[in-house]
């Protein structure tokens, strides 16, 4: 009989695990979210910190499951529209349609 593991504990084990790689996003994030605050109402540079995170967003991802070793291209292109539908997003938002 399998024994029933609970999510949480999964959830647990891959962030001890890939701790590193958390906290690399999530400071990445919080650096993002600063910069855009700072640069308030500077359309160009907004765009350019957008675009840089959105960029590091993919690389982060491709090196998470790189490190894993669990790289398919379902995943990566998961990255990628996801990206680049928050990069949309913004660019109708705050640049577009003001």
């Amino acid at each position: 009989m399998k024994q029933f593991i609970h999510p949480s504990h999964k959830l647990e084990q891959q962030i001890k695990k890939h701790l590193f790689d958390y906290l690399l996003l999530v400071t990445a994030g919080v650096l993002f979210l600063f910069f855009l605050q700072i640069f308030n109402g500077e359309k160009l540079l907004q765009f350019i910190i957008f675009l840089a995170f959105t960029s590091f967003y993919i690389i982060w991802g491709v090196y998470h499951h790189v490190i894993e070793d669990s790289v398919h291209l379902k995943s990566l292109v998961e990255y990628i529209l996801i990206g680049f539908t928050i990069l949309f997003i913004f660019l109708m938002k705050f640049i577009i349609l003001p």
